[in-house]
């Protein structure tokens, strides 16, 4: 953000707090409560205060923004503000104000990760120097669904640069662009990544929710330690196109929110088919199931839920297998049947521990990806990267890359392989994968036990779904306790375990099941409501009442 922006953020704080205290309006209720506190606020409640005119969307896109700037310096979340948020807002609500609306999510603000294309005023960057002022010639088919639902694309998050897919020994949450994006349930937390800022924005509220991506783990992983729900759509269901990639096969766009209904809503609004994007032709229906809809609270009764226990290797930590053994005899409280003990094949087990098949893929994905998928759609390409050599010479020449600290080691071996994803080696290799997590692997397990569902803690579900590109949805499951010995990342700059911090459960299904699996998502999180159990140790103070009532008395002196 620019100097001029955090002037004016800074002198938009002082007048918030100066009138705070002289100008709420108790009267007015959103849900018979007054204002909801933003870091619980749900779409429903939203969508009720713009309804009934107790507060706009320009005051929304004004507190999000507030909120931001107020904590952003410490947990280093946003790397830019929609220059046009507001503009947009005050559009969105003269729509409202003549009659018409787009959804549900009309006027709200959103956050979005920064490898997510905009054809405006945002740069699209992976965190990455490289891509600063290259420009798109139309927004990504997600953020193109987002605009057309009525959504504010406030402005996008930091993430591990280049999704995770550089270095062996960089950070989760750091980016040359971004730096270092910390989690907000203890100091100096591991945010996880990739999408690292969006799962911070969205669990402390610096947005309704937040959009990430996943290749492996990426929206799961972060959604877990933010206290979050997160959706990893199957690959198809929402488009890639100019989303900056990692892999075709494995790809994938979806919501990270404070609840699974949340959740639920922004998945409809980016779900369908975009003719930019192959996969998503794929899709077995003309139109996406009704994604909220699915938020019953009866939808675990009679189903069969499978836990295959030779995946939890390592061994769980205590507080994490304490939780996950609870929320067994939640799910059979709630008319499940568990299946227990229903096993990947030992091969399955050796490869997915063991082998290179899967980054082989990723690897070889890349190097075709990025240039085919991404570069050459630009329109404006400053630093002339052009592949994935052209945008490896850039990160060892220009010193804010942080390279050799930060290696690119992930690259070289993609580079020094010497094939991509059209050489004839690369099949066995995807093949491969494809037995291990199907026939032998998680896709075997659904259909020779009949089940509906797998469980895992959620730091044992990405690496199999993502490859066959199967849906898992995550929910908050517990909080390590207060006693917690820290344990610091390899850089040690980083807790990654430590009091508070958040652990998730994951529910895992077939391609396509969506629906089924935000219904046993919602079933259990209703029975638990673990989320609210414990705070983000810092949290904005500037509330939406505040911004209404500064905006109210600014109006009556002028």
């Amino acid at each position: 953000m620019d100097s001029r922006s955090q002037v004016l953020g800074l002198l938009y704080l002082f007048l918030v707090h100066l009138v705070s205290s002289q100008y709420l309006y108790p009267n007015q209720t959103v849900g018979g409560s007054p204002f909801p506190l933003l870091i619980d606020v749900t779409t429903e409640e939203l969508e009720t205060g713009l309804e009934k005119g107790i507060f706009t969307s320009v005051d929304l896109v004004n507190a999000y923004t507030a909120r931001i700037q107020e904590v952003n310096s410490t947990l280093n979340v946003v790397t830019e503000i929609n220059p046009d948020a507001l503009s947009i807002a005050a559009e969105l609500d003269a729509e409202r104000a003549n009659g018409t609306t787009r959804g549900s999510l009309h006027g709200m603000p959103i956050l979005i990760k920064g490898n997510i294309g905009t054809a405006d005023k945002m740069s699209t960057t992976a965190g990455s120097f490289a891509l600063l002022g290259a420009t798109l010639p139309q927004d990504s088919g997600i953020a193109a669904k987002l605009r057309a639902a009525g959504v504010i694309i406030l402005g996008k998050t930091n993430l591990s640069q280049w999704a995770n897919f550089r270095s062996n020994n960089s950070t989760n949450g750091w980016s040359a662009y971004g730096g270092q994006t910390f989690g907000a349930y203890f100091p100096e937390q591991d945010p996880s990544g990739s999408s690292s800022g969006s799962g911070v924005a969205s669990a402390i509220g610096l947005a309704l929710a937040t959009l990430g991506s996943e290749t492996s783990g990426s929206i799961l992983s972060p959604s877990e330690v933010s206290d979050l729900v997160g959706i990893k759509p199957t690959v198809g269901l929402t488009s890639r196109a100019l989303v900056i990639p990692i892999s075709q096969r494995q790809d994938t766009v979806g919501p990270m929110a404070r609840t699974v209904r949340d959740a639920a809503y922004l998945l409809q609004a980016i779900a369908g088919k975009d003719a930019n994007d192959n996969y998503t032709l794929a899709q077995p229906f003309d139109s996406p199931p009704d994604y909220v809809a699915a938020c019953d609270y009866s939808s675990l009764r009679g189903k069969r839920i499978g836990i295959p226990r030779n995946l939890l290797t390592p061994d769980p930590d205590p507080p994490v297998s304490a939780a996950f053994e609870g929320a067994i005899q939640t799910i059979r409280r709630a008319g499940a049947t568990i299946v227990d003990n229903v096993n990947i094949t030992s091969y399955a087990l050796d490869q997915y521990l063991n082998g290179n098949a899967s980054l082989i893929v990723l690897e070889a994905d890349f190097v075709s990806d990025l240039p085919e998928n991404y570069l050459s759609k630009l329109t404006s390409n400053p630093q002339n990267v052009h592949n994935l050599q052209d945008v490896s010479n850039f990160t060892h020449s220009f010193p804010p890359e942080d390279y050799p600290d930060r290696d690119t080691g992930v690259w070289d071996e993609a580079l020094a392989s010497g094939f991509n994803n059209s050489s004839p080696q690369f099949w066995a290799y995807y093949q491969n994968n494809l037995e291990v997590a199907g026939p032998e692997g998680i896709l075997g397990l659904l259909a020779n036990y009949s089940l509906d569902a797998l469980i895992l803690p959620t730091g044992y579900s990405p690496g199999l779904p993502a490859l066959v590109g199967t849906p898992v949805v995550t929910v908050p499951l517990g909080f390590y306790p207060a006693n917690t010995t820290v344990v610091r990342n390899r850089r040690k700059t980083l807790i990654e375990v430590g009091p508070n911090i958040p652990f998730g459960l994951s529910f895992i299904g077939q391609a396509w099941s969506e629906a089924s699996l935000i219904g046993y998502a919602y079933a259990f999180e209703q029975r638990t409501m673990v989320r609210n159990k414990v705070q983000p140790y810092l949290v904005p103070n500037i509330e939406l009442a505040e911004v209404v009532s500064t905006r109210k008395m600014v109006k009556s002196r002028f």
